[in-house]
């Protein structure tokens, strides 16, 4: 009786394993690898970048909180070439985005706008083209914009008339753009600095949304 007991037991435990949820994988670490899959990197900067860890924040110029959730990913004058994928709007938890002097090329994923939680998107002197997403205009707690020396392209759908900050002091980047800024650009309360200096825009720097 009491091998019988102990094969029912033994049958149950091994169907009981089958049903196991699978573990799931990690979101932020695949859409970093994505990134880096994009990327030339003749440093080899993101050596470090191994997809098979538990999770990225053990990885170099990638900053976590304590909840090993990524917040930055600091790559300025990094020496890199690609283009920015999709999968970097995956990063829900994500402050700060520095990929400032590289030669990332090609346009700006619309994705970037579920990055609820970005301070700063800096993607100052590289080589984007393309229009500037107008998801971009969902980013709440931005505070800093920089995109100097770079889209050579027009706005989507106004795309930028979506930032509304509520001082627009330092305007200063080279967009090939024309018009006027947009008054509705004064409605972000957090925004406070946004790069766009050296294009054709004409009137008067708004103040009040």
């Amino acid at each position: 009786m009491a091998g019988r007991d102990l094969q029912v037991f033994l049958a149950f435990f091994v169907s009981s394993l089958l049903v196991l949820p699978k573990a799931r994988g990690n979101s932020e670490g695949d859409a970093l690898y994505a990134f880096r899959r994009s990327l030339s990197d003749p440093d080899n900067v993101l050596q470090s970048w191994d997809p098979s860890l538990v999770n990225p924040c053990t990885w170099f110029h990638i900053t976590c909180n304590q909840d090993n959730q990524v917040t930055r990913v600091d790559l300025g004058n990094s020496n890199l070439s690609g283009h920015l994928v999709p999968e970097l709007g995956k990063l829900e938890h994500l402050q700060y985005l520095e990929l400032y002097k590289n030669n990332i090329q090609g346009q700006i994923p619309a994705e970037l706008g579920n990055l609820k939680n970005l301070i700063s998107l800096d993607l100052y002197n590289n080589n984007i083209s393309g229009t500037i997403p107008s998801s971009l205009g969902n980013l709440k707690s931005l505070v800093f914009f920089n995109i100097f020396q770079m889209v050579s392209g027009a706005l989507d759908g106004g795309g930028l008339s979506l930032f509304r900050p509520s001082s627009l002091g330092n305007l200063k980047s080279r967009l090939f753009l024309n018009g006027p800024i947009p008054r509705a650009l004064a409605s972000i309360s957090s925004l406070k600095v946004v790069d766009v200096a050296n294009n054709n825009l004409c009137g008067t720097i708004p103040t009040t949304g």
